[in-house]
């Protein structure tokens, strides 16, 4: 009877914490699962002068790829750029490190089909710090020239949905929590190893990585930028959800990718009110 009691309790638990991240808006409908967002995964394109590096996008935690990046890789493809997304991890609620694993091997189909010697990777939430333990560990660094971080959990979060999601549903949560062990060897010197370009973007309106400050990485100013969308546009109130399908973050990303090293710090994007 107490077992029964207990396996109830889990369940009601892992109800509780993914209803909660239903309503921080972390989840999508599971129909989209393994269709891929407008523009994405045209396997005969190949990348062009302009545009040499074909662009990965990685979705966050609960997210399809779909839902992720419906207005961004469309606005990419428009701009030229050859575009792939991958669904990956579970629901992406699997340890990160065997997702980053999955990460080499899309990333190996990817220069395969498209003959391109690197990829530029853009993620959101857990997909904007999962690569980074594929460019320190899985031979990543010779093979991403650009990483562009939207609201990365790249220090984990101190919100209390990581931890109660990471007990029943989510190891990836667990891992995502400030302080885990995961974190600790992912930000091991150096936090941002020598190869890609590093940006990232954050806004002091994320409610999901807390502090948001936890998304800045430390390195050289010469490949390492980080972002806060409210110093250029002090109105802005783009939040986590929010941000793969800001205009604003648009113009970051485009900026970074169009770009020889990192987001320029003292690029001035026209500021498009989210709020």
């Amino acid at each position: 009877m107490r077992a029964t009691r207990t396996r109830r309790a889990v369940r009601l638990l892992a109800a509780t914490a993914v209803a909660a991240l239903c309503t921080l808006g972390l989840t999508a409908p599971a129909s989209a699962a393994d269709t891929p967002p407008p523009g994405a995964n045209d396997w005969s394109c190949k990348p062009d002068s302009a545009h040499p590096e074909p662009v990965i996008l990685v979705n966050g935690t609960f997210k399809t790829s779909y839902e992720n990046w419906l207005t961004l890789s469309p606005a990419l493809a428009g701009a030229g750029y050859c575009v792939f997304s991958f669904e990956y991890g579970d629901a992406e609620t699997a340890p990160i490190a065997d997702s980053a694993a999955q990460l080499r091997d899309f990333v190996g189909a990817v220069l395969g089909a498209t003959g391109a010697k690197k990829v530029d990777i853009v993620g959101h939430s857990q997909g904007g710090m999962m690569p980074r333990y594929y460019v320190k560990f899985l031979g990543g660094a010779k093979k991403v020239d650009d990483l562009v971080g939207i609201v990365p959990s790249n220090h984990g979060t101190s919100n209390p949905l990581a931890l109660a999601a990471g007990a029943t549903v989510c190891p990836s949560c667990v891992d995502q929590t400030a302080g885990s062990d995961f974190l600790a060897k992912l930000n091991a010197d150096p936090e941002a190893p020598v190869g890609p370009d590093y940006t990232v973007i954050a806004t002091k309106y994320d409610e999901v990585v807390l502090p948001y400050t936890s998304a800045f990485l430390d390195g050289p100013g010469s490949y390492v930028t980080n972002v806060l969308l409210q110093d250029r546009c002090p109105l802005d109130a783009t939040e986590h959800d929010q941000a793969p399908k800001s205009p604003l973050v648009q113009q970051w990303v485009l900026h970074a990718l169009g770009r020889g090293g990192p987001a320029d710090p003292a690029f001035v994007p026209r500021c498009v009110s989210t709020g």
